[in-house]
């Protein structure tokens, strides 16, 4: 039985992550900004995601410590929502090394979240760990941040692994709760040009490769977790209308994809940036992708 933590737990990853260690009879601690307690046979423990309190004891001797802590990206970039999106994700980190620093036995291995949208957009080129660009604007800022804080903090004995993930496609995941709506409400054609690249992972494939770095302790620094085939936007909605079983698609040409994320409460950056980004180290170090098609991902999670 292994002791996992896993910081900022309680949300979709989170709760994929909780599934799957539950699964494997290990014994999990989640550190939550909740209400602590034990539930459904997790221990969680509050703490404010900002400073080092009691809850460091709960990472002394751990196997594996996950950060996953960060407000939401889906909102609106006001200049408030900005700095808790910042705050959230660099002061979680910081905090987390602090403690880490004061143990006897710290974890084996930390992994810490970041996000694939630190590349630069591409129609074109693939971005990989080694020659990826990286981009500018406020997102890639927040991930560039982020790794610092990350990377700053060095502690013998503990391997680091940053994630540089990519969205992550899952049952009851906020992604494809709301694409089966729009598609089902016939509104499920391409958004903006169509010609944007998504890159993606299935959940599966996101705790097993969380697996992979847990297992082979010889692997350190930035890994890409995506599938190694990115899709279109045009090509992954007609993918998810064939799975919903829906033939009719109305584009959302892209002024209205900017009128429609200002009334959800949200920002049009998200659909329309074009993310093309490829796994090659986990490709060059042996993973093998259970989900790397998009079309068997979707049939497989909407078929459930």
């Amino acid at each position: 039985m292994r002791k996992i933590v896993i910081a900022g737990g309680t949300g979709f990853l989170g709760q994929v992550l909780i599934k799957h260690f539950k699964e494997l009879k290990d014994e999990l601690i989640i550190l939550t900004r909740g209400q602590g307690g034990e539930r459904n046979g997790v221990k969680y423990l509050h703490w404010n995601g900002e400073q080092v309190d009691k809850w460091t004891e709960a990472i002394e001797g751990v196997d594996v410590l996950i950060n996953l802590s960060g407000r939401t990206v889906n909102c609106r970039y006001t200049a408030k929502n900005k700095k808790e999106i910042m705050d959230s994700r660099l002061l979680s980190t910081r905090a987390l090394g602090e403690a880490i620093k004061t143990l006897e036995n710290p974890p084996k291995v930390w992994m810490n979240a970041s996000s694939a949208t630190i590349y630069e957009e591409s129609f074109d080129q693939a971005n990989d760990e080694e020659t990826g660009q990286i981009g500018k604007g406020f997102s890639v800022d927040v991930c560039q941040q982020w790794e610092k804080e990350f990377n700053e903090v060095k502690v013998n004995g503990v391997r680091k692994i940053c994630l540089r993930t990519a969205m992550v496609i899952g049952e009851g995941g906020p992604f494809l709760e709301l694409m089966t709506k729009i598609v089902k409400f016939r509104l499920g054609g391409r958004q903006g040009s169509g010609e944007q690249f998504v890159s993606w992972l299935h959940e599966k494939d996101f705790t097993e490769i969380l697996e992979f770095l847990i297992e082979n302790d010889d692997l350190s620094g930035v890994f890409n977790l995506c599938a190694p085939k990115p899709e279109r936007n045009k090509d992954m909605m007609a993918m998810l209308r064939k799975a919903c079983g829906v033939k009719i698609g109305l584009p959302a040409l892209t002024p209205m994809v900017h009128l429609g994320a200002f009334f959800m409460r949200t920002e049009a950056e998200l659909p329309l940036k074009s993310r093309k980004v490829v796994p090659a180290r986990l490709l060059k170090e042996g993973y093998k992708f259970r989900f790397a098609d998009m079309e068997n991902a979707l049939n497989d999670l909407i078929g459930r």
